[in-house]
């Protein structure tokens, strides 16, 4: 595993300085004088965290915008690194308490992933964990199971890569199931629940893959076993 470095730290603590600066100033503007009653603190204590985060999101994704995340191989100490060690600090430090908690109702959990820079299609939902927002792209009627969870990096001793997942439509992912980077599921295709994706993995449409690590079960319709 590379070291994360000063530079690195240092430019996410100044965007995590600057958020909670201005968490606690429109929280502040918005509802310092306000009469909040008895519960005043717990309620600008509540507005505050929410604030935060909203800013939180609209620096993140303004570092995207500038530092976008790179597929494949990542050189140590090039501008692809930055952007993908210091975007681990924002998951780890800001995003992990919203994506990895089961706090959030799976509805507004979407609006998170969105906020994140994840592409939703139409009825879509994960109601497990997206290790790398921007990274994962899925179509229409797709559903991710409870605590599966979706890893676009791939740590290797010192060997650092992304890899995006993409899904079409009509995909299952089971509950459990670990999905890695740069796989590609195509139209209703099954990923069974507890299986075991591998990196670079290409599953067809229609097809149904379980087990650790996953292999095809079931063929799409109409196509011989074997």
């Amino acid at each position: 595993m590379r070291e994360i470095t000063p530079t690195q730290i240092a430019a996410f603590f100044t965007m995590l300085a600057l958020t909670l600066a201005l968490g606690v100033g429109t929280t502040w503007l918005l509802l310092g004088k306000a009469p909040l009653g008895d519960f005043r603190g717990v309620l600008l204590l509540l507005a505050g965290v929410v604030f935060i985060y909203l800013w939180a999101f609209l620096i993140y994704r303004l570092f995207l915008h500038a530092f976008p995340l790179q597929e494949g191989d990542l050189p140590e100490g090039s501008r692809a690194e930055f952007a993908a060690q210091v975007n681990i600090l924002f998951y780890l430090i800001l995003f992990n308490s919203l994506i990895r908690t089961h706090f959030l109702p799976v509805p507004l959990l979407r609006l998170v992933y969105q906020a994140l820079g994840t592409r939703f299609g139409r009825n879509s939902y994960s109601a497990g964990a997206l290790l790398d927002p921007p990274l994962v792209e899925m179509g229409d009627n797709c559903i991710i199971g409870h605590d599966a969870a979706l890893f676009c990096h791939a740590i290797e001793g010192r060997h650092f890569a992304l890899g995006k997942i993409r899904m079409g439509n009509n995909v299952t992912i089971g509950a459990s199931a670990v999905v890695m980077s740069d796989v590609s599921i195509g139209d209703g295709a099954i990923v069974s629940a507890g299986a075991v994706v591998r990196k670079g993995t290409r599953i067809g449409a229609g097809e149904v893959w379980g087990g650790v690590p996953a292999k095809l079960l079931r063929p799409p319709p109409g196509q011989p076993v074997g």
